[in-house]
């Protein structure tokens, strides 16, 4: 296995994200759609471009993802009576549903793949991991 840092970052998140769906196979779940489920379970009624951006999806792709939501009946858009230019997403109660069911799946994945780590190391890693991404987003800002 090539121990490279950018071999290694994309391996990980990639086998994550597979391990993920497979967990949630019986869910009717694509992928994506765990994603922005999650970050609706935080932030429920946000705008689209926020959405995008926290869950660092393009908003293109974002579109889409949320048409083929909606047609699923998990998520409902609505414009607010003070901005009617913009929808705000909100999750439905089926789409709550599965809101928890993904979250659960993520918290036992993570706890499987963490088994073999401190809790010390644990949190250095979630810390690093951090940083990363915050240095990443900056890179983006600058560029």
């Amino acid at each position: 296995m090539d121990t490279s840092f950018h071999y290694l970052l994309a391996a990980s998140a990639a086998l994550f994200q597979r391990k993920v769906m497979a967990g949630l196979s019986d869910s009717g779940l694509t992928a994506g759609q765990p994603k922005v489920l999650d970050y609706l379970g935080l932030h429920d009624g946000s705008m689209q471009k926020d959405i995008a951006a926290g869950c660092q999806i393009d908003p293109a792709t974002l579109t889409g993802l949320l048409n083929r939501m909606e047609e699923k009946g998990l998520i409902q858009r609505r414009v607010q009576p003070e901005d009617r230019r913009s929808f705000h997403v909100y999750l439905t109660e089926q789409g709550r549903d599965r809101q928890r069911l993904v979250r659960r799946t993520l918290e036992q994945m993570g706890d499987e793949v963490l088994a073999g780590f401190s809790r010390e190391e644990r949190m250095r890693l979630e810390d690093g991991l951090y940083r990363l991404c915050q240095a990443m987003t900056n890179m983006e800002v600058l560029q």
